[in-house]
């Protein structure tokens, strides 16, 4: 039996931070987004722990400019919290 996969909310910051972006990028941030529901794809999403004022939260790549910052809500859910350049770690 095949186990489910990691669960993903949407914060509505994210949602309105997606939305600007073109729909090519929408495409490829959906790919990693998938990725992601599988744990066994972290490492080559690089999906790392942040600090300071996002201490406790992660982030990976969409490509060299487009980062997304989530959290684990449990150990089968994440919540995407934002999305952006460098930017998005500033508070």
């Amino acid at each position: 039996m095949k186990k489910a996969g990691i669960r993903i909310g949407y914060f509505p910051k994210f949602i309105r931070q997606y939305n600007v972006f073109g729909e090519d990028l929408r495409a490829e941030i959906k790919e990693k987004i998938n990725l992601l529901k599988d744990p066994r794809n972290h490492e080559f999403l690089k999906v790392h722990k942040l600090r300071g004022y996002f201490k406790g939260c992660y982030s990976f790549s969409v490509n060299y400019k487009t980062r997304i910052v989530f959290e684990y809500v449990s150990k089968r859910e994440i919540a995407l919290l934002a999305i952006g350049d460098h930017d998005v770690y500033k508070k």
